[in-house]
């Protein structure tokens, strides 16, 4: 069962954090510095948070160990990402944000607490699977799945891959991306891989050849 007290949004964003961060560690757990970094706090006022979120039975937490969400942490947590991206899906495919825009409203958006609004915005988007940034769309009963996905600087020479998510979401690699035109689906085929500094080489449209850096082929996701 979910969550039903009310949270602030503060609180909110917190659990989201928290969510992303431990995601990615085997662990599935953080840090109170890590979780400062996310949100641009000090670490007192973080570990003021986890106190009450903990009291709420969100998180387990003690002091100098690490933060793990529980259960219903968890649930919070998804429903709040599920209700950002498909904000951000409306605001790219109906308002036509840009997607380096979408996310800076959605955050706002994500807060909103009418579930039977949510449910007419996923009907009404068609049931989207995917933001804008080829991040998965959680259901309605928080079920996630995350398509097997590799970073650009991981594929083969010679290889064809297209384009469906970004690990680096800010709005000047968005930018970029566009003044590249690569986009979700984009079809891309790596030319050579530079063993000096791991800069490559790559194709696309129309045999266009380009070449971009590792740190850039690091944070665009595709699969091959």
């Amino acid at each position: 069962m979910a969550y039903l007290q009310p949270l602030s949004f503060t609180e909110e964003n917190y659990l989201k954090a928290i969510y992303s961060l431990s995601e990615r560690a085997e662990s599935f757990d953080t840090s109170t510095n890590e979780i400062a970094l996310k949100t641009n706090t000090k670490p007192p006022t973080v570990s003021d948070m986890l106190r009450k979120l903990a009291d709420k039975k969100l998180v387990t937490y003690e002091k100098y160990k690490r933060v793990q969400l529980t259960k219903s942490g968890r649930q919070v947590a998804i429903q709040v990402i599920r209700k950002h991206r498909l904000w951000e899906v409306f605001l790219h495919d109906k308002l036509e944000f840009t997607w380096d825009k979408v996310h800076e409203v959605a955050e706002q958006l994500e807060h909103i607490r009418s579930e039977e609004l949510i449910s007419r915005l996923e009907k009404f988007l068609g049931y989207p699977t995917n933001d804008p940034h080829g991040d998965p769309i959680p259901s309605a009963n928080g079920e996630l799945t995350q398509a097997k996905r590799i970073i650009l600087s991981d594929v083969g020479e010679g290889k064809v891959c297209y384009v469906v998510g970004v690990k680096d979401s800010t709005s000047p690699f968005l930018q970029y991306l566009q003044q590249l035109n690569i986009g979700i689906g984009t079809k891309i085929k790596l030319i050579e891989r530079i063993a000096y500094d791991g800069s490559l080489t790559i194709s696309m449209r129309k045999g266009q050849q380009i070449s971009v850096s590792k740190k850039f082929a690091d944070n665009v996701l595709v699969t091959v």
